[in-house]
């Protein structure tokens, strides 16, 4: 059994997940886990990055390396406080943080994930693997979501069907059939906790909106709700993925400024709320056999006590659980989802299902940077 470290810095821009995790061909099992928030100023200088304007490369270049250097420091921190032993971790899978995605459909798509793996190689002595994405969409696949390989390799079961919902600042579904010779389906849904993020922070100055206090003392905004609906991705089949690109708060006051009478802000964050629960369950309700599913959440949004309430009001009668029934905890899944994707290119195997991104087959994902 070897330790590797898993890094995740996810499109809600709230923090470094750092986990540590045993891995063999049978099992994952998580060692340690920690949080580091990103500096306020970083994740402004990201938010820059993820919309168009002057003097990007200038900026990517200085964020690459300061993004290595905290991911390091998520590292030894999290090395230090559970007094691992670093000579005994054989690599850190490191996701990077997301500044632009664009998946192709008619024209050649990319992707592109900043936080410098040299870096982080240097400051802690430890063989990275980063870089995931590109190789999937060289093969012609969307580079994401990825997390479906891995969900199926800890969450499939042979009694029960299962759909996992991730919750992150985007949210994704994978679809884990009963049998493990049906295809694995996955792929992003809309936003998650984005559009809720940046609102409450672009009108309170808060980070979130807390258990979704704020949204549920709201009325939810029939025409907004109408008009953030009438988007032509939720028409697209899958496979799909989408990000910040798409779902921005420039794009929500462009649709806020056409509405006749502009509703309270209590009322948008209700109704955004509102729009991040009816675009997945359209999603999952799209499979025809969808509840026969076990359905489990995971990611930040699983903490949100109104958006799982809607979840399941709207998935009813079939029960909707977080992953910690299933014995992970939800804020942990996708950090140690990196930490495996590591473990597979290391070890020669696939990391990505084709039948999820697209791509013309299955593919080792990521580059090595050695210690």
């Amino acid at each position: 059994m070897s330790l590797y470290i898993g890094l995740m810095s996810g499109t809600s821009l709230d923090s470094v997940d750092a986990v540590a995790v045993e891995i063999d061909p049978e099992r994952c099992t998580l060692v340690a886990a920690d949080s580091y928030p990103l500096p306020a100023v970083t994740r402004q200088q990201i938010l820059q990055l993820t919309q168009p304007g002057n003097n990007e490369i200038e900026l990517m270049g200085l964020l690459d390396l300061e993004l290595g250097n905290i991911f390091a420091s998520a590292t030894n921190q999290l090395i230090e406080q559970h007094q691992l032993n670093r000579t005994q971790i054989t690599a850190i899978g490191s996701h990077g943080q997301t500044i632009r995605h664009r998946p192709g459909t008619d024209a050649p798509g990319f992707t592109l994930q900043i936080g410098d793996p040299n870096t982080i190689t240097e400051l802690t002595g430890i063989t990275t693997v980063a870089d995931f994405r590109r190789r999937d969409m060289a093969a012609g696949g969307q580079g994401a979501p990825l997390v479906p390989a891995f969900h199926q390799a800890l969450f499939q079961s042979e009694q029960h069907s299962r759909l996992l919902v991730n919750i992150g600042g985007m949210s994704n579904i994978t679809l884990l059939p009963v049998d493990s010779q049906s295809s694995v389906m996955g792929y992003d849904t809309g936003p998650g906790n984005v559009l809720l993020d940046s609102w409450i922070q672009h009108r309170q100055g808060k980070s979130y909106d807390r258990d979704g206090a704020w949204a549920r003392s709201g009325e939810i905004c029939q025409p907004l709700l109408t008009s953030l609906l009438d988007l032509p991705f939720f028409q697209l089949p899958p496979p799909k993925s989408t990000g910040r690109e798409q779902f921005n708060l420039d794009w929500l006051q462009q649709q806020l400024a056409l509405l006749s009478s502009p509703p309270s802000d209590k009322d948008v964050q209700a109704t955004l709320l509102e729009y991040t629960a009816l675009t997945l369950s359209n999603a999952i309700k799209q499979h025809s056999d969808w509840q026969h599913y076990q359905i489990y959440l995971c990611g930040g949004g699983a903490h949100n006590s109104a958006l799982k309430q809607r979840i399941s009001e709207l998935l009813a009668p079939a029960e909707v659980a977080t992953t910690a029934a299933l014995g992970v905890d939800p804020d942990w899944v996708e950090a140690i989802a990196f930490s495996w994707l590591a473990y597979r290119t290391l070890t020669g195997m696939s990391g990505n299902l084709s039948a999820v991104t697209g791509a013309r087959g299955e593919r080792i994902l990521g580059g090595v940077y050695p210690a």
